[in-house]
């Protein structure tokens, strides 16, 4: 156990600590403000504060964690060794730069508080992050950060045992339209005929009616692959499906054909099955709730996994929909168009919501490669190269990879060449 001296102990303070401490080293962590329960203690123990009480391990604390709502911080990336630190310290502090300070503005996603310029969608841009500006989006630097203060800790306690993490796989799967001509109803199907028509699509026509007709397997329908993938699988898949009502930005099948239920109940009998909220949804918590009810009555299980569409959130209203309806489990939090680390971290984590100044049961999963962000490199070769790049960031720390790929991905189409082997590559990085 380790026990934190500090002057005040906030939420934002047990907040970044707890993550930093528990969830990436493994270790239990305690606060006190009393000095003599402080100097009693005779195992891990530091101080966090302006000043160090006498010799022991100690982190000069930035004010961050001791701030309430949002004020203009001032950032000074550093290089440090292999990687970058902000909120310089002292020299006497025997970490160069206050890590809690830092990743807690990391992890409560501060930036995207402050103003900043939105892609069409609404977005958080990959390129407004303070990541990206100093070139650190690469890396999972908190977790980077906790790993230099268990190399304090251990030289200061060389007898205490640390305990050791695995590197782990939690791969998504996000089905936004399950069949691309199967089961879309009379009127979407003339539609789309008419529109291969208008457009002079043949060979596109000729595919739609020979899937209909049941010649040919639809191309979106990969989900006996999924199956036989997840079977011989150690790690289990998280299968996210668009069940919210038809409009111009969702287009899945309707929950009232038999065959998408029965393909819902059938991968929920391998994979963890969640939703992927509809657009809708992100600020309607009425239509969330409708789609989670739904869900839970074709499962029979309480939901416990979201991921919103088209990667959107709008923070903090996003994850306070889910608190509100008890969903425990998100997997938004990542650039649609670029590999990385949003939050700075490979280690799931806890949404702090800035406004209220608490930490809630939402546990946000961040991802760090999304199927769309591999598009952008045009050969295999290429692909595979950048995958494991960020595999290999993230095995550095032990922590959770979180690939987000679509079912369409797995299919035969000529955009998603090779996706199956780049997901395959994926599982076999466990082992």
């Amino acid at each position: 156990m380790l026990l934190v001296y500090t002057h005040k102990i906030t939420p934002r303070v047990t907040y970044t600590f707890k993550h930093i401490c528990k969830r990436i080293l493994g270790i239990e962590v305690v606060f006190t403000s009393k000095v003599e329960d402080f100097i009693a203690h005779d195992s891990l123990k530091m101080s966090y504060a302006k000043q160090p009480l006498s010799n022991e391990l100690f982190v000069r604390s930035n004010d961050l964690l001791f701030d309430s709502g949002l004020s203009d911080v001032e950032i000074n990336v550093q290089t440090w060794g292999q990687t970058k630190g902000f909120f310089a310290t002292s020299e006497r502090s025997d970490l160069p730069f206050d890590i809690f300070a830092a990743s807690f503005y990391l992890l409560s996603r501060y930036e995207e508080y402050l103003p900043h310029v939105k892609d069409d969608y609404g977005r958080f841009l990959a390129s407004e992050s303070l990541a990206y500006h100093h070139k650190f989006l690469n890396q999972p630097v908190v977790d980077i950060w906790a790993y230099k203060l268990k190399d304090v800790l251990q030289e200061r306690f060389p007898d205490y045992n640390f305990p050791q993490r695995k590197y782990t796989v939690q791969p998504v799967i996000d089905v936004p339209m399950a069949y691309y001509y199967k089961n879309k109803g009379f009127l979407r199907t003339i539609g789309g005929t008419l529109n291969d028509l208008r457009r002079l699509k043949l060979k596109q026509l000729y595919e739609r009616y020979t899937v209909l007709m049941g010649f040919k397997r639809d191309p979106y329908d990969t989900f006996k692959w999924i199956v036989r993938k997840q079977k011989s699988s150690k790690v289990k898949f998280i299968v996210l499906f668009l069940i919210g009502d038809y409009s111009t930005y969702d287009k899945n099948i309707s929950t009232t054909k038999k065959d998408f239920i029965t393909l819902i109940k059938s991968v929920a009998d391998y994979c963890s099955v969640g939703i992927k909220a509809s657009y809708f949804s992100l600020s309607d918590l009425t239509v969330l709730k409708k789609e989670k009810l739904k869900m839970e009555a074709i499962t029979h299980v309480d939901l416990n996994a979201v991921r919103h569409s088209f990667s959107k959130l709008n923070l903090p209203l996003s994850y306070r929909n889910l608190v509100e309806l008890e969903i425990n489990q998100d997997f938004t939090m990542g650039y649609i168009d670029t590999l990385g680390f949003r939050a700075g971290t490979c280690t799931p984590f806890q949404f702090y919501d800035l406004d209220y100044e608490v930490q809630t049961p939402l546990q946000i999963n961040p991802y760090h490669c999304l199927d769309f962000a591999l598009l952008k490199y045009h050969s295999l070769l290429d692909k595979t190269e950048h995958l494991q790049k960020v595999i290999k960031a993230v095995k550095a720390v032990n922590g959770t990879f979180t690939p987000v790929f679509h079912n369409y991905s797995f299919s035969d189409l000529e955009r998603w060449k090779g996706f199956r082997t780049l997901f395959n590559l994926i599982l076999e990085s466990e082992e």
